[in-house]
């Protein structure tokens, strides 16, 4: 099964949030996705250029770029060697089949807790995917989320707390995130992560991708509500 059709991704924008490998899921989707059509990488937050990927800081440079290949990414370039933004997402479904925007931002830690103003869902959003990274699961609170204390505070616990895969999707789904049907990945799914990584899936109400994104094979296994499908 491969990444696109464990997530069912759609044509149109794909957002992703979360943290945990959201920019080497943009780049590993892209690569597959433009093995037959043409794919846009973007962000409407900040993202560091995705490495090998042709790069416009244009609307009108993306579209040449895509008219000679099928993937590029496309971002303003700011002083920290960051993309941003530059383009509104309505204008970007003309350029691609797919457009794959990172929405989110969690400093490199695998858990996040999202303040009222994030993540930066374009409104045209076909897809939104959220990232669990299952190197956050079984550490303390403070050391593996993004804005630890109101990951503590929304579950109820101190920042010492070691987060369980309950936790986690508790976390998501306090978030209101189950409610948007938004499908769970749960990345970095390597040796004794794969028996918290089901644990998580069985526990999730929609869709769930089990995964590791650095692996030549990235698709473990998937769920849907709650029950592994064949």
């Amino acid at each position: 099964m491969t990444l696109g059709e464990a997530l069912e991704i759609p044509r149109g924008i794909t957002a992703v949030i979360g943290g945990g490998g959201k920019s080497t899921l943009l780049l590993r989707l892209g690569q597959e996705l433009a093995q037959g059509a043409k794919v846009l990488l973007c962000t409407s937050t900040h993202m560091f250029p995705p490495p090998g990927i042709p790069l416009a800081q244009s609307i009108g440079e993306a579209r040449a770029l895509l008219s000679g290949g099928n993937l590029a990414a496309l971002g303003s370039l700011g002083p920290q060697g960051k993309l941003g933004p530059c383009a509104p997402p309505q204008e970007l479904l003309a350029l691609g089949d797919y457009i794959l925007c990172e929405a989110d931002g969690s400093k490199g830690l695998p858990l996040k807790a999202h303040l009222p103003h994030e993540p930066v869902v374009p409104r045209e959003t076909a897809r939104l995917i959220y990232v669990l990274g299952l190197d956050g699961l079984g550490r303390p609170i403070a050391e593996a989320a993004h804005r630890p204390e109101r990951y503590a505070a929304l579950l109820g616990q101190g920042l010492a707390h070691r987060v369980t895969p309950a936790d986690a999707v508790d976390l998501i789904l306090k978030e209101g995130y189950g409610k948007e049907n938004a499908i769970l990945l749960l990345n970095k799914a390597e040796g004794e992560r794969l028996v918290a990584a089901r644990e998580a899936a069985r526990l999730w109400p929609g869709r769930a991708v089990i995964a590791s994104l650095q692996s030549p094979q990235a698709v473990r296994e998937a769920y849907i509500h709650g029950n592994r499908c064949p």
